[in-house]
């Protein structure tokens, strides 16, 4: 999902570390698949600042080296893998390229090819604005909550609005895959739990408990739009969500999947794109696409 002003926050901290150790070597045997593309947000890139891979996009895609989907392509070892995957990307960058500040990355749908037999998709979070506003919510006062105060006006929860309107994209992004890959698995990835629904952790994240809980529940809306979407055109869901209860921004290192506000990931240790995965969030994810693909 978005995380520009994260980015250059973390940016402004240090210098990048260098990249983890690579995945263990794949099983033998014959792949599943013969030709995977990897299409999303940051949170399908596995945003990070300590092991950006330059493979397939620009820098500032920040997609990891050992994002989910290379992790899910080297299990099954697949012979033709594309991973599109950029940070901030919406819905409309699966047709559009996408400026960065160190170049354009491709439009998405470039990936795919009528051979394409497997596409993972994790999109939607930015179209409807929730990874921009989690920094919206930062206070200096526990007892105010920006969030609440400037999202829900005069009954209307525009988080929810922007939500609703985001389905139609995200349908028609997945259509958009199965016109250019008529005879892929089209698998389209959720969001897992980044921030509990019981309150935050103030001061570690300086986010009220109104707040905190606040978007907690918009990204539960967001997962249920997912899945309307996914019912909507016959796709398969992945749910990260469920499973991922306990592993939050607010929990210490080593447990959390997620990090919170400071640039600074123990999984792997260097600095991290806040609000995003850590590795162990991306290996969590990819063993929930293992397993529905039966692996």
């Amino acid at each position: 999902m978005k995380f520009s002003r994260a980015l250059i926050t973390a940016a402004a901290i240090g210098v990048l570390l260098p990249a983890g150790a690579a995945s263990a070597d794949p099983d033998p045997g014959t792949p599943s698949y013969n030709e995977y593309v990897a299409l999303g947000d940051s949170w399908a890139a596995d945003a990070t600042l300590s092991q950006v891979s330059t493979v397939f996009t620009p820098f500032n895609c920040v997609q990891s080296a050992r994002d989910y989907a290379k992790q899910v392509a080297r299990a099954l070892s697949i012979p033709v893998f594309r991973d599109a995957t950029c940070g901030g990307a919406e819905t409309g960058n699966m047709l559009a390229p996408q400026s960065t500040l160190l170049g354009s990355n491709a439009p998405q749908f470039d990936s795919l090819t009528p051979t394409t037999d497997l596409v993972t998709l994790g999109i939607g979070g930015n179209d409807a604005g929730l990874a921009a506003t989690v920094t919206d919510c930062v206070t200096l006062d526990p007892a105010v909550s920006p969030c609440l105060a400037t999202k829900v006006v005069g009954g209307v929860d525009r988080m929810s609005v922007d939500i609703a309107a985001s389905e139609p994209k995200v349908v028609a992004a997945i259509e958009g895959v199965r016109e250019r890959a008529p005879h892929a698995r089209i698998l389209l990835v959720n969001y897992f739990e980044g921030i509990g629904v019981d309150g935050g952790c103030f001061p570690e994240i300086p986010i009220s408990d109104a707040d905190a809980i606040w978007l907690g529940s918009k990204l539960v809306e967001l997962n249920a739009m997912l899945a309307r979407a996914a019912e909507r055109t016959g796709v398969e869901l992945i749910d990260t969500y469920t499973g991922s209860a306990g592993h939050d921004a607010c929990k210490p290192i080593g447990t959390r999947w997620v990090e919170g506000l400071l640039p600074y990931s123990g999984n792997p240790i260097g600095l991290a794109v806040p609000f995003h995965p850590n590795q162990l969030g991306a290996d969590y994810q990819a063993g929930r696409v293992l397993q529905a693909l039966g692996s």
